[in-house]
């Protein structure tokens, strides 16, 4: 990881006592910092105030240091790149920010970021000692803002809800919702609520407050006592009455706000990845992304072939020829490898684990073993034994909780698989906060509605799929685990838990490989359904996972969403629409000189009754060219460009 960095500080501590201004580089968004009598903030564009104030406030072991008067303030500039080794937008991220510290007392200070896309605040201090910590928090809106909220109870969940819209006051009062969060003025701004750098600390909600449009914070408290439900779950039977014990010697939590006056912004956004503590891993040569042969979600229904499916050798060495043959990475070994879910030393009865290892090194096809976090807990030495059975990687599951110690165990199971080059794909999980920049191998996460929920449910709509990317995929890479072979249109999609399918055309389906970010891409169908849609698959095998350039050609939350990418050379264009037919005008101006060779695939002229109908074909274009491309109901189109 790189981070070429210029700081200009300017204007030394001085006297606080007035409020503090701070815009963002290009001028557009104004944070008016008020200090002398405790803490408070509010935020506006040239266009809008967004929020008329918010007051955030932290108690250590019962002292409040930010209810009084600041003491000093610093100003900076920055203007910097970073480089991700695993780049999931640009090949290298522009780190441009004005920033103000406001120091409360000799142990406190609380910093400010302004970016041209967003702000952040954090907490800091040099108290060292053991603390009992609490953590309050208001946004007062200027109007009754439009909401996209994901709404649990209680503070335990797999965190793959879909998103309720309703405004301020429609949210119930004691309902609260996880982040990230999304709202809207009546002017049409968006507000990205999330947070980021999540160590040692739980994660923030948000719920209705008692003022007129408001947003106050929550926080599950600290587990004292636990108790352990089933082979997997977990329930807190004590909870303390803070949220967290830590050395108030650290930084706490970047509190973060993303700006887009155009949805395009939300898309762009990678305020998360930046504000994230960089690990210094300069290894990370091992870290290979890919696609992933996944044999869970078509419940392994393989068909035309010579011997009995199931949980056994002769089927994943099935898989593994399939992902060879296709140029696929990995393979991954969900639940049921193993001979129980608590007891991972021995495979399943059927499966000779050493005999498929040796297949899958002859084929050059990398194996990803599924946990769920409650055995890796009870045995963290079980990685050593992963590692000398060859796997490249885990995928660990149902954490479902928010808590300081489940975001310590992600920390430590990060760490305990870099450790040993293995690879780390988080599900039953909650939304990324950063740790990727610190351990490159968490590679990445669920916390997603995704297409898993097809096999029981009727949650995966078009229009969700087109919202998805405005709000969870702003937090980091998501785990969706497109590719459905099956396509129905909503009216007439039907849920079936062993011969799953999705809803909207096959390219919409196809699309969702360049619009989604994950550096480990599934591809969610069964191999002999891919192989039967020789065409598509052909066409899926060669996307990448991992992107060096992006370029927004129409984005409107919920509605449709077009983008281009490029992998290194390679240029990749796709789009996809909610329920309503749509066109969208494609300027190939991004190219270079010369002709290239455009592949596309795009709904064909029945897609709008027959959800699998479509067209692939190649035209040549150049740098001066544009086209028009025709999106059925619940539609899409995908174009490589060689």
């Amino acid at each position: 990881m790189k981070s070429i960095a210029l700081s200009l500080a300017f204007a030394s501590a001085f006297l606080a006592n007035a409020a503090t201004t701070l815009t963002s580089p290009d001028g557009n968004i104004t944070l008016s910092v008020e200090h002398e009598k405790g803490l408070s903030f509010s935020l506006a564009t040239q266009s809008e105030t967004l929020i008329h104030e918010a007051t955030p406030r932290l108690t250590i072991s019962g002292d409040s240091p930010f209810d009084g008067k600041s003491t000093a303030a610093r100003n900076h500039s920055h203007q910097g790149l970073v480089t991700p080794p695993l780049p999931l937008k640009n090949s290298q991220i522009a780190d441009s920010y004005n920033a103000l510290t406001l120091e409360f007392g000799n142990e406190f200070s609380v910093e400010f970021r302004a970016f041209d896309d967003g702000v952040a605040y954090r907490f800091l201090g040099k108290r060292n000692a053991e603390s009992e910590i609490n953590e309050s928090l208001s946004y007062t809106f200027t109007g009754d803002n439009k909401l996209w909220t994901s709404v649990i109870e209680g503070y335990t969940d797999s965190f793959e809800v879909p998103y309720t819209e309703a405004t301020i006051s429609e949210f119930g009062q004691y309902e609260h919702s996880y982040l990230p969060l999304l709202a809207a003025t009546a002017k049409g701004t968006k507000l990205l609520f999330t947070d980021a750098d999540i160590y040692d600390y739980p994660h923030m909600f948000l719920k209705k407050g008692k003022r007129k449009n408001q947003l106050i914070a929550s926080f599950p408290p600290y587990p004292l006592e636990t108790e352990l439900v089933g082979d997997r779950g977990s329930k807190i039977t004590k909870a303390a009455k803070y949220i967290a014990k830590t050395n108030a010697n650290r930084s706490f939590p970047w509190r973060v706000i993303t700006v887009a006056e155009e949805d395009a912004t939300l898309i762009e956004s990678e305020l998360v990845y930046l504000l994230s503590r960089d690990g210094q891993n300069t290894d990370t040569s091992w870290i290979e992304p890919g696609k992933v042969a996944w044999d869970w979600w078509n419940a392994m229904n393989l068909y035309d072939v010579d011997f009995k499916t199931g949980l056994n050798t002769e089927t994943w060495n099935y898989y593994i020829d399939f992902a060879a043959e296709h140029g696929i990475e990995y393979v991954i070994l969900d639940e049921g490898w193993s001979i129980t879910t608590t007891d991972l030393t021995r495979s399943a009865e059927d499966l000779d684990l050493e005999a498929l290892m040796a297949h899958a090194k002859a084929k050059d096809v990398k194996i990803i073993l599924w946990t769920t976090w409650r055995a890796l807990e009870a045995n963290w030495d079980i990685l050593d034994q992963f590692k000398a059975w060859g796997a490249s990687g885990i995928k660990v599951d149902f954490m479902d909780r928010m808590d300081q110690w489940m975001v310590n165990f992600y920390e430590k199971a990060a760490r305990e698989t870099y450790d040993r080059q293995l690879l780390i794909d988080f599900h039953g999980a909650f939304k990324p906060t950063g740790l990727r920049r610190q351990y490159p191998n968490v590679i990445s996460y669920e916390g997603v509605t995704g297409l898993e929920q097809s096999k029981w449910s009727k949650k995966n709509t078009p229009s969700l799929n087109a919202t998805i990317p405005f709000i969870r995929m702003v937090c980091g890479p998501m785990d969706y685990t497109p590719g459905a072979m099956r396509n129905f249109l909503s009216t007439e999609f039907e849920s079936n838990f062993y011969r799953p399918a999705s809803q909207g055309t096959r390219c919409h389906q196809v699309a969702l490989f360049v619009l989604y970010e994950s550096a480990l891409q599934m591809m969610a169908d069964s191999p002999s359904n891919y192989m039967r849609e020789a065409e598509t698959t052909e066409f899926l095998a060669k996307i990448p996972t991992t992107w060096h350039e992006l370029k927004v050609i129409d984005a409107h939350i919920g509605e449709t969403l077009a983008l281009a990418r490029r992998h290194e050379d390679t240029w990749y264009v796709a789009g996809i629409t909610n329920e309503d037919a749509r066109e969208v005008e494609v300027d190939f101006s991004f190219l270079g000189q010369g002709t290239f060779t455009a592949t596309i695939m795009e709904d064909g002229i029945n897609a709008a009754t027959f959800a699998e109908d479509y067209q692939k074909r190649q035209i040549q274009v150049t740098a001066n060219d544009t086209l028009t491309l025709k999106m059925s109901a619940e539609g899409g189109f995908a174009i490589r460009i060689d």
